[in-house]
């Protein structure tokens, strides 16, 4: 397994990884309606968003994206199959580290109100904590631990 910096040609790969994630699964269909599609994606890597994937055997298996212009932690999803290998944590570390370089001393992520879903204790255990419940949804943040 590798992981490396997303490029624009990755693009379509993450979305069949993010189509076949266990929780808040989105198809298709609904990422579109949201205005997550390949090209808007694409735009996004082009100018507010960078991540990193991991990969086996040229096959994307998970990948974590930030955006850089708000210091959101924006999206993070894994093939079931690979979950519980540490890929996940390696892949939210390289986001978190890079939204800190972007100069953001406080980062932040939203994710289901749900405390029972994996993806809650997933990033309490990575050291997230809860901020409020807004709009239906949970958001956490997380502070730099070595401000400049």
């Amino acid at each position: 397994m590798r992981i490396r910096e997303i490029s624009v040609a990755d693009v379509p790969a993450l979305f069949e990884v993010r189509v076949a994630t266990r929780e808040n699964v989105l198809s298709s269909a609904e990422l579109t309606r949201m205005g997550i599609t390949v090209e808007s994606v694409t735009a996004m890597l082009g100018s507010t968003h960078a991540g990193w994937l991991c990969e086996t055997e040229g096959r994307v298996v998970g990948f974590a994206m930030g955006n850089r212009a708000t210091g959101e932690m924006w999206v993070i999803a894994l093939l079931p199959e690979f979950e519980g290998r540490g890929i996940g944590a390696d892949l939210l570390t390289r986001v978190e580290k890079d939204l800190w370089a972007a100069g953001w001393p406080e980062i932040w992520l939203t994710t289901d109100v749900d405390p029972a879903l994996r993806a809650y204790g997933f990033y309490l255990r990575q050291g997230w904590v809860d901020a409020e419940i807004r709009d239906g949804l949970r958001i956490m943040k997380k502070w730099n631990p070595d401000p400049a």
